[in-house]
């Protein structure tokens, strides 16, 4: 299903001259294409549409982190680039969740799992990331994870 979104947003920015789309959307095919190999070497199937979303989450951060880099070394028309691509990546993702709704997602996570401590963490953050990828930044729900099992 994703695929086919990627494929139909790769064919309209052809049609509009979209060119920073069209070469994010490109990019983001390449991602997919290069875990696919990745995958058929290791004799596994093609990625899924949630190793999909996984890829659009590390390419936003990727592209966040360049462009604070841009910023901070003065190159103001690159960092800008980046949050062009930024918003091209994320207009594939599902709707980022609320902090406030993260927080009660990760206490029911913990109440599911029964975790005591921080040696249960692991199992917390499986269940969320199998429950909602794409849909919450994992690093600062590791935070709030770490904090509620302290």
């Amino acid at each position: 299903m994703m695929r086919d979104k990627l494929s139909e947003a790769l064919k309209d920015a052809m049609k509009a001259k979209d060119s920073r789309r069209l070469s994010t959307v490109r990019l983001i095919q390449a991602a997919i294409k290069d875990r696919d190999i990745g995958n058929r070497g290791a004799g596994k199937d093609p990625v899924s549409d949630d190793d999909i979303l996984q890829i659009l989450q590390k390419m936003v951060k990727q592209r966040e982190e360049s462009a604070k880099i841009y910023e901070d070394a003065g190159r103001a028309e690159l960092a800008t680039q980046e949050r062009e691509e930024i918003e091209v990546i994320k207009g594939f993702m599902p709707e980022q969740l609320s902090d406030e709704k993260v927080r009660g997602l990760i206490q029911a996570a913990v109440t599911e799992t029964g975790a005591q401590g921080l040696r249960d963490m692991g199992k917390v953050m499986a269940v969320l990331k199998e429950k909602y990828p794409g849909q919450m930044d994992f690093a600062k729900a590791s935070g709030v994870v770490k904090d509620l099992l302290k």
